[in-house]
């Protein structure tokens, strides 16, 4: 996947949450079709800590099944970086799990910026976010 659109609506609703939990991380699942978001979904972060998440297991299974009886796919993970980097950590990269756009939300200097990326076989690539 080389674009992932969001409206900005969508991408305010992260950034919100983001910020509700800083300086904890958030997370959540991007649902939709055709590289579009078309829902956000928060999922609890249950490491509760500044530098890693863990999605809750039962909220992400919830997510799961929300995503197929709607007819739509995965199409990301978001979560935040509270303290930076702008981009994937090594535990990010180490614990991915499945073939969809990573969206960092990452705050630096009281500034939360945005970018999404593709990990694959411990490589990285950035991938263009597109904000209707």
């Amino acid at each position: 996947m080389r674009s992932l659109t969001l409206s900005k609506e969508q991408l305010q609703n992260m950034l919100d949450h983001a910020a509700l939990h800083a300086p904890l991380e958030a997370c959540g699942l991007l649902a939709g079709n055709n590289s579009k978001v078309e829902k956000v979904l928060e999922i609890r972060n249950q490491a509760d800590s500044p530098v890693r998440y863990v999605m809750d297991p039962l909220e992400q299974l919830n997510g799961f099944e929300w995503i197929e009886s709607n007819g739509m796919e995965l199409l990301g993970i978001y979560h935040s970086h509270p303290s930076g980097p702008e981009t994937v950590s090594p535990t990010d990269i180490a614990e991915s799990a499945y073939a969809v756009v990573q969206v960092i939300l990452a705050r630096v200097d009281q500034a939360w910026s945005t970018h999404g990326y593709w990990l694959q076989d411990g490589l990285v690539e950035q991938v263009r976010l597109i904000i209707e």
